[in-house]
């Protein structure tokens, strides 16, 4: 949550924050603000709301400044006004702060501060940070900084200026994600490199307890105890097309639309078929300890622990071994058995959510070898796991994650054949049979994708419903639960996910002939029980919109709606059969006139528990 930025060098700062503000908006967009430093001056400028509020404000008083920082919130501790947004001044509004995290501890600081005089404007827990480096400053910024940073508890992301300090921004780093850009004389300052990619493509990822000091000439890494670390910039690859919409009018109806091009990443250049086998450099380091292990644990958070349910099956399916999905935010709370035998892989998109960062920490502190599935290259997960597998699914800049959650799914396929064919549970024939349909994953999405006017019209039908219902069985249960979370997350209307026979213990009662009811009914083992489940919807008059399988043709006379999807395998029908339900979600929030990429209450990337 929150988004931080900050520049030092030649250019015009107020540009560079704001063009960096707005890559980073999906991190919150309560609030936005920015403190400027100038020979002995600090001017800054709040609005409540998206970037543009805050751009709205900057007059060209606020030209020729070349040092500052800039924030834009999710909101934690205090409403979202322009008092609580950031920055966060001292008492004389010498120092600024912005911060991305939670500061536990900021009660007993603040009534010790409150005792030493210190007068505080906001409700939030960042302001007493500004008032504890004022507290200790002595005409050293470094040293007041580090001294404060030993105080505090919590997660954080802090960027500082003081006016007294024009040529000096500081930056400090312990839960919450930070990387330094390296440019000509100038160095940039963010929670995302997409925020620095129109300016330079030498990174410095920030790591635990660092200090980070930049002037226009250079830069120092400090750890907590003020010791020198030695970090150099790596080159990285950014494609800036991914981080623009394009002619798309919204940034999640163009991730939904790459989904065959970035499930064809996802597994371009490992697989196999002459072997029947899957390649992942990424596992290699990882090898024996899959061979001794005993049970595999998958975590996540939302969309990731939906990815994970259905990891769940695709390695009882392929490995047969026991397996066991956590969430992450209740992994390391419920004293989980975890042993060295234990393999637990980590599945988020960023790579820096909070909670699972904390579980994959409680994990690695028990024994277990850790695995990370991200998208975020040198991301905190990939970074602190022994191994692990990227999704390089690209850019996702849409709160409600799409294009990542099919990639998930398409690598955990690869990684259950992956295993069941290195411990010999998986035989040729059947992972031959598995992978080659893998291979035709893209172009089917392309087919459904082509009909999305269907799609769209059933949408504009049901768009006013005050409550929707998802119904799955086995593999597509996880389904149901990710269609209804979707909906939730950007049309606002209340949805949930049930396995189809649950129903009737329940959800049931809630059916009447207003409530839409999604059903995925393709063709399995399961398919005559989903039916018999429609038709208990029906006798209740529900609606009922079903996923089916295109030469379905019983479906039809049991339901209102029918989109079909193509064949495929079982174990592979979810990665086809979320793409209608991803639509759906979309053109239902945009006929209800919501902002499809940056929907109420919600960020892209949770790092606070």
């Amino acid at each position: 949550m929150c988004g931080i930025v900050g520049y030092i060098g030649k250019n015009d700062a107020k540009q560079i924050l704001i063009s960096g503000l707005k890559k980073l908006e999906y991190r919150g967009y309560d609030s936005a603000g920015l403190a400027l430093v100038n020979k002995d001056t600090l001017i800054y400028a709040k609005a409540v709301g998206k970037v543009s509020k805050l751009e709205e404000k900057l007059t060209p008083e606020f030209d020729n400044y070349h040092c500052g920082i800039a924030h834009t919130r999710w909101a934690t501790h205090g409403e979202p006004n322009e008092i609580n947004a950031h920055p966060h001044f001292d008492c004389y509004k010498n120092i600024a702060v912005v911060h991305n995290g939670i500061i536990e501890n900021y009660d007993t600081i603040k009534k010790f501060l409150l005792n030493k005089g210190h007068k505080f404007a906001s409700d939030t827990d960042t302001e007493v940070f500004a008032h504890l480096v004022e507290e200790n400053y002595k005409n050293d910024l470094i040293e007041a900084v580090i001294l404060s940073i030993r105080e505090i508890i919590g997660s954080y992301a802090f960027a500082i200026v003081h006016k007294n300090h024009p040529d000096l921004l500081i930056a400090a780093k312990k839960g919450s994600p930070l990387v330094v850009g390296v440019g000509e004389s100038e160095y940039f300052l963010a929670s995302d490199v997409n925020a620095l990619a129109s300016y330079t493509r030498n990174i410095i990822y920030v790591n635990e307890e660092e200090i980070v000091v930049l002037n226009s000439k250079s830069y120092r890494f400090l750890s907590f105890q003020n010791k020198e670390i030695e970090k150099k910039a790596q080159k990285i690859e950014i494609d800036l097309e991914q981080i623009e919409k394009s002619d798309y009018p919204h940034f999640m109806l163009k991730e939904i639309f790459e989904q065959p091009y970035t499930i064809s990443n996802a597994i371009r250049g490992r697989i196999n078929l002459e072997e029947a086998s899957v390649r992942l450099d990424g596992l290699d380091a990882a090898i024996p300890a899959l061979k001794n292990a005993n049970l595999f644990i998958l975590s996540g958070c939302g969309t990731s622990w939906h990815a994970s349910l259905i990891g769940e099956y695709l390695i009882s399916n392929f490995v047969k071994k026991p397996v066991k999905v956590e969430y992450a935010s209740e992994m390391r709370y419920k004293n989980c058995y975890i042993d060295d035998s234990t393999i637990s892989f980590f599945i988020s998109q960023s790579g820096e959510t909070a909670d699972t960062i904390a579980a994959l920490r409680e994990a690695k502190r028990k024994g277990s070898t850790c695995l990370g599935i991200c998208n975020v290259v040198n991301s905190t997960i990939a970074r602190e796991t022994s191994s692990g597998v990227y999704l390089h699914a690209g850019a996702e800049i849409g709160v409600a994650s799409t294009k990542a959650f099919t990639s998930q799914v398409t690598v955990l396929a690869l990684i259950s054949i992956f295993i069941g064919r290195l411990i010999g549970k998986l035989s040729f024939e059947e992972a031959y049979t598995h992978l080659k349909e893998i291979t035709q994953l893209p172009s089917k999405i392309e087919s459904i994708l082509q009909n999305a006017n269907i799609i769209e019209n059933i949408a504009e039908q049901y768009y006013n419903a005050k409550n929707a219902l998802f119904l799955g069985r086995g593999i597509n249960y996880p389904v149901a639960l990710e269609g209804a979370l979707k909906l939730k997350e950007i049309s606002y209307i209340h949805a949930e996910g049930y396995p189809a026979a649950e129903m009737k213990h329940g959800p049931i009662a809630l059916i009447d002939e207003n409530m839409p009811v999604f059903a995925i009914a393709t063709k399995d083992f399961l398919y005559d029980k989903v039916l018999n489940n429609i038709k208990e919807v029906k006798a209740r008059k529900g609606k009922v919109i079903a996923i089916a399988t295109e030469d379905d043709d019983q479906i039809a006379e049991n339901v209102d709606q029918v989109i079909y999807v193509p064949k495929t395998l079982p174990v592979l029908s979810p990665i086809l059969n979320i793409i209608p339900f991803q639509l759906i979600a979309y053109y239902t929030a945009v006929r209800k006139g919501f902002d499809v990429d940056k929907p109420r209450n919600l960020a892209k990337s949770v790092t606070v528990e």
